[in-house]
């Protein structure tokens, strides 16, 4: 029998200054097995990031065709695919066809150097592409939060962000390699 995903209960609580965007959100992560604390923590950070009413989690690791979130209109159309990770120049084109906007997180430290030397000059041309990364410090911090039952907020002003839970905070160091025009 294949392991099942563990569930993650979260509210977080954001105060997004930069964006006047002030929201208290409910919502299950289900972290798939082959998924670590510091990519589902790195997910919940991208979530608190782009917060929005229409925001979505995506259906995970098993399934290719979808993001790990993502904004829809009201005619299905994607308006913002968020991915993690570092994705096939491939697949990162075929997301930039899809969705007016990409937005994608890196956090894996010099692997993710390394990846974004390689892709760099090819990914320059996709106009509606973000590419940040996550310092790793920051993401073995966040990883420390991580709890099947979490209470979190979010706190973002001057392109700055805090993650907290009732026990500690992290302060989220994230470089930007490319910014969508």
């Amino acid at each position: 029998m294949a392991p099942k995903a563990t569930i993650h209960k979260t509210q977080l609580q954001i105060a997004d200054m930069d964006r006047q965007y002030y929201a208290d959100h409910s919502f299950t992560v289900a972290r798939h097995p082959s998924e670590t604390d510091e990519r589902m923590m790195v997910r919940i950070l991208a979530f608190a990031r782009h917060a929005d009413e229409s925001l979505a989690f995506g259906r995970g690791l098993s399934t290719d065709d979808e993001p790990d979130l993502w904004v829809k209109d009201l005619t299905g159309a994607i308006e913002h695919w968020i991915q993690l990770g570092q994705l096939d120049e491939k697949d990162i084109r075929k997301a930039c066809g899809r969705a007016r906007q990409v937005t994608l997180y890196t956090y894996s430290g010099h692997g993710a150097s390394l990846w974004w030397e390689q892709n760099a000059s090819k990914l320059a041309t996709l106009s509606n592409l973000s590419v940040f990364d996550v310092d790793v410090a920051s993401v073995q911090s966040l990883a420390a939060l991580a709890a099947k039952n979490m209470s979190l907020n979010c706190t973002i002003q001057d392109g700055m962000l805090w993650l907290a839970s009732p026990d500690q905070s992290v302060e989220v160091t994230l470089s930007e390699r490319q910014r969508a025009t």
